[in-house]
């Protein structure tokens, strides 16, 4: 029997003495997609954070495709999304060099790119729509069209598990849709998701299942709930701050 691609089994997670997340345990096997829904605060981000090993864990365990986090080290195999690019700010650097610095933790840093990483750069930004822009500054971008670079970057790296903190958060409805596209290709290479949301918009017909995280707990696990009150009027939108710094290992090393 095949392991799930994630495992996480009675995880606690507090910061300065006051829980997070406390005797959370969940499975996501190969081909889902699970979405982590819930009020900011509510611990959904800390909990993807843990599951990337960016945060270390008070009680419980994590795993990887079968491998304890603090043993998993084939970082190639997961492509990491996260809320913002924080290229606005005059990053001197072309879409089309983000997106081939997704293919780092494949290739290795010293070996220069081949047929195989063009090609992979190539269909990552045909995938999300940005072929168009592959040599124009990522500074020149849309908010929107910055977040495709990113879901570019990751589908470059050709993992089998993709991580998304909030991916269309605040981003234009074209955008949401190029991910929506994006996603259903990478799925249908048999990829599975974990993604972190506040509404889920042109996402929702993908997804498998819906964990509610609350209080730092799960309170549902199973079907995605409707949208209730505000949320469910067509132009709610709802913008998040900023992320923290990912993971370095998942795309530069």
């Amino acid at each position: 029997m095949t392991a799930p691609v994630i495992t996480v089994t009675h995880a606690a997670v507090g910061y300065d003495g006051r829980p997070v997340l406390r005797d959370v345990s969940l499975a996501v096997d190969a081909g889902e997609v699970v979405a982590v829904l819930g009020a900011n605060g509510s611990g959904k981000s800390t909990l993807i954070r843990a599951v990337l090993g960016l945060v270390p864990l008070h009680s419980g365990a994590i795993s990887l495709f079968g491998t304890p986090l603090r043993r998993f080290r084939q970082w190639r195999r997961v492509g990491y999304v996260p809320q913002r690019l924080g290229a606005g700010g005059g990053v001197p650097a072309t879409v089309g060099e983000v997106v081939a610095s997704g293919r780092l933790a494949r290739r290795g840093v010293l070996r220069p790119p081949g047929r195989a990483d063009r090609a992979a750069v190539a269909a990552a930004l045909e995938a999300v729509g940005l072929a168009d822009r592959a040599r124009d500054p990522v500074a020149t971008l849309s908010g929107g069209q910055q977040q495709r670079t990113l879901i570019a970057r990751a589908l470059a790296g050709e993992p089998e598990l993709l991580v998304l903190d909030e991916p269309t958060a605040g981003v234009d409805a074209v955008s949401q849709e190029a991910f929506a596209g994006a996603l259903r290709g990478f799925l249908g290479g048999g990829g599975t998701v974990l993604l972190v949301a506040h509404e889920l918009g042109p996402l929702r017909p993908l997804i498998s299942r819906a964990v509610v995280v609350h209080d730092g707990g799960i309170a549902h696990d199973g079907v995605v709930p409707e949208p209730a009150g505000h949320h469910a009027e067509p132009d709610h939108d709802h913008v998040h701050p900023h992320g923290p710094d990912e993971p370095v290992g998942l795309w530069s090393s």
